[in-house]
């Protein structure tokens, strides 16, 4: 898979709301290659600190512009924050296994997300928009503030339902409490993206009902190319890395100690 690297220009940086920044770059050929669910590598700062790129997974890909979407929590992504028009990003990427496009058969596609876990979902949902299987997206996040806004899911003609932990928006509770919206049929299809106890929960989840699906895991990261092997988890195949084996595996693949 070629991944390419070169400096992009910051084409705009949007507050989307008091906690989610969203920040479009120049890039027509990452544009071009990036798959769902696959990620860039972002030099925050042009100096030595911080030391390591920071992981953004591909929120869109259109018109010569590759999106992401992000809450400034550390000092790398609060770096990216202060980005203005106009500036410059050293970029690596596309990076990491991307998720599988559903086949044919599939008649129902799940994605099922926490907080910035949904990021990957709109690239994947503009590019099987027109693929007859009906789309679901079930959302959580902590607060009515930590959900990223669903207007654009909704002009692709997904169906969304949101669960917030304080109830401020839409049903009381995790976004476990959502998974009675699944059909369970073997035409149904699960792609998660989130933290991992969601991730423990989707997995037991299809276990038990018997559904197939894939997870983009999510890991601190360093190299970003499978050679510092510091993102490796376990799983079913032994340990494999987030950031080159994955970051998108078999759910059943997955150990959750």
């Amino acid at each position: 898979m070629k991944n390419i690297q070169g400096v992009y220009k910051v084409a705009g940086l949007t507050r989307v709301n008091d906690i989610y920044y969203r920040l479009a770059l120049e890039a027509p050929e990452l544009a071009r290659l990036v798959k769902p669910g696959q990620f860039i590598h972002i030099k925050v700062s042009a100096g030595l600190e911080p030391l390591f790129r920071r992981p953004f997974s591909v929120y869109r890909a259109v018109g010569g512009k590759v999106e992401i979407f992000f809450e400034p929590v550390g000092k790398g992504s609060r770096l990216l924050a202060g980005c203005k028009k106009g500036d410059l990003l050293d970029v690596l990427g596309p990076l990491g296994r991307p998720f599988s496009l559903p086949s044919r058969d599939v008649r129902q596609v799940v994605f099922i997300a926490g907080g910035v876990g949904v990021a990957p979902f709109m690239l994947f949902s503009d590019q099987i928009v027109k693929h007859k299987a009906a789309k679901v997206l079930l959302y959580g996040g902590r607060s009515k503030a930590h959900t990223f806004p669903l207007n654009e899911f909704k002009k692709n003609a997904v169906k969304a339902f949101v669960a917030t932990d304080d109830g401020s928006a839409g049903v009381p509770g995790r976004v476990s409490e959502l998974f009675g919206r699944i059909d369970i049929a073997p035409t149904t299809f699960i792609y998660a993206c989130g933290p991992r106890p969601m991730l423990a929960a989707v997995a037991a989840f299809a276990r038990e009902k018997g559904l197939k699906g894939e997870a983009s895991m999510e890991e601190v990261m360093a190299c970003g190319l499978g050679a510092c092997l510091g993102c490796s988890i376990p799983t079913s195949q032994g340990y494999q890395t987030v950031c080159h084996d994955g970051p998108v595996f078999d759910l059943q693949d997955l150990v959750f100690p």
